[in-house]
């Protein structure tokens, strides 16, 4: 794929699909109970590492950030959509949501105690993944926990319809989790744990548990 032009595709494609997109997935957590029990494990190691503001990057309309605060995490969401920015601060009015890019982190150095990529990674092409993760490794503080999750696979395709119909132009990448793990590890992280899984969340789903190295 040409990589020229895709963030724009991208935010444009999400701010299309925003109000339907949360409508769609807004009671998701509620039928995936491995899902929830992931994201409270990744909660219990934010609470180990001392606590502290944790970036849901991609957040979407907000669904996981708000989740993570109902279990007494400090969370923000970043999305590089406006649209999802808008619909994630109406549905959960007292949280912090903030426009962004997850391949331009505008976070200060080592100011969080956690990080999560919650299926946001997948439009990520290759070509730059290595710089997301320098990002991440970036923002988080020495030891703090990262959790990943996307869909696995070994295809990339267009996907120009979604989320009630709507148009769309952005490519979808299936990866292996140990290609996954292997970025991590070269990005400066530890790889604690990493695992798939199946549900209406993804057909085929790869959740990573990583840490930022010292």
């Amino acid at each position: 794929m040409n990589d020229d032009g895709w963030l724009a595709d991208t935010r444009i494609s999400y701010d299309t699909v925003a109000a339907s997109y949360a409508d769609l997935l807004r009671n998701l957590l509620a039928e995936t109970p491995y899902e929830r029990a992931t994201l409270a494990l990744f909660a219990d190691l934010v609470h180990a590492a001392g606590g502290g503001p944790v970036a849901d990057v991609g957040c979407g309309p907000g669904r996981i950030t708000a989740h993570l605060h109902e279990l007494g995490v400090e969370a923000f969401g970043i999305d590089l959509s406006p649209g999802m920015i808008d619909v994630a601060r109406r549905d959960h009015p007292g949280l912090r949501f903030e426009v962004g890019s997850m391949t331009d982190l505008d976070l200060d150095d080592g100011s969080v105690a956690g990080l999560i990529a919650w299926y946001s990674l997948i439009h990520i092409p290759d070509s730059q993944v290595g710089s997301v993760f320098a990002h991440f490794r970036r923002v988080l503080r020495p030891g703090s926990p990262l959790l990943l999750s996307f869909h696995v696979g070994d295809e990339s395709r267009l996907k120009t319809q979604g989320y009630g119909g709507h148009p769309m132009k952005v490519h979808v990448h299936r990866r292996q989790p140990d290609q996954v793990a292997a970025w991590l590890r070269e990005g400066g992280f530890t790889v604690e744990a990493q695992m798939t899984l199946t549900s209406v969340e993804s057909s085929l789903g790869g959740i990573i548990f990583g840490r930022r190295q010292s």
